[in-house]
């Protein structure tokens, strides 16, 4: 089997933890993996893999977060919103998390797969 070199390492681990950048621009945690699949997929196997998991993931935390969001702003009339904006936020821990420990596993050369996500970029 072909070994990794530390390069295709680091950017599969860069492809996860540049979805950090969501914390600070809107949709960064899109963009981030996005822009990073885009550049090296071609050129780096394990790197499209893991762009491809990391943009999957992210979309995926995005559309539940943002209809959470909705239906706790509908459901804040009745005093019940704010456990959905709960649950987001501790979506938002758990993506953390998950982001992290992907990242790690990326730098040693796993196929990280994050769990309940819908895989949309095959």
């Amino acid at each position: 089997m072909n070994e990794l070199t530390q390069e295709q390492k680091t950017w599969g681990m860069i492809a996860h933890l540049s979805a950090l950048i969501g914390f600070l621009i809107p949709f960064g945690n899109i963009v981030g993996p996005l822009v990073v699949w885009l550049i090296k997929k071609d050129t780096m196997p394990f790197v499209d893999d893991q762009g491809k998991e990391a943009l999957n993931f992210n979309i995926t935390v995005a559309i539940v977060v943002a209809g959470l969001m909705i239906v706790g702003t509908v459901l804040l009339v009745i005093l019940i919103g704010f456990l959905f904006y709960l649950l987001a936020a501790v979506i938002g821990v758990a993506a953390l998390v998950f982001m992290i420990i992907a990242g790690l596993k990326a730098n040693e050369g796993v196929s990280y797969r994050y769990p309940y996500i819908f895989r949309l970029i095959k």
